[in-house]
């Protein structure tokens, strides 16, 4: 298969198409760092629950963990969502699904979940 066969998307998210309003390129900003603030806050929190629960168990382990995890997920998918929505608004397009909403409800309601049962168990 020839190199010219990969379809690859070599647009930037600053070429192509029209530049759009510069309020949506900037509330696109702002939704990107909304992103990485949260993964910020559970990586705090992940570190928090590591350090601070007094004698360690398995619960609390694993809440940290999953803080952790959840942080992760959302500082690696950040990026490609605001490049994903960035060219959508420069090509005139619809804006691309977000099934990190999804992941991110269903991580909280995990952490929850594993942080009612470490307080039920203290």
């Amino acid at each position: 298969m020839a190199s010219d066969d990969i379809e690859r998307d070599d647009r930037t998210p600053q070429a192509g198409g029209t530049e759009p309003d510069y309020r949506f390129t900037l509330a696109n900003e702002r939704t990107f760092l909304a992103w990485l603030r949260t993964a910020l806050g559970l990586l705090a929190g992940g570190v928090a629950v590591h350090q601070l629960v007094p004698s360690p168990t398995a619960v609390s382990t694993v809440l940290a963990g999953l803080c952790v995890a959840l942080a992760g997920v959302l500082a690696a998918t950040a990026y490609p969502r605001w490049r994903r929505v960035q060219l959508a608004m420069r090509a005139g397009e619809p804006l691309p699904p977000s099934r990190m909403i999804l992941v991110l409800t269903g991580g909280l309601l995990t952490l929850i979940v594993a942080a009612a049962v470490l307080l039920a168990a203290s």
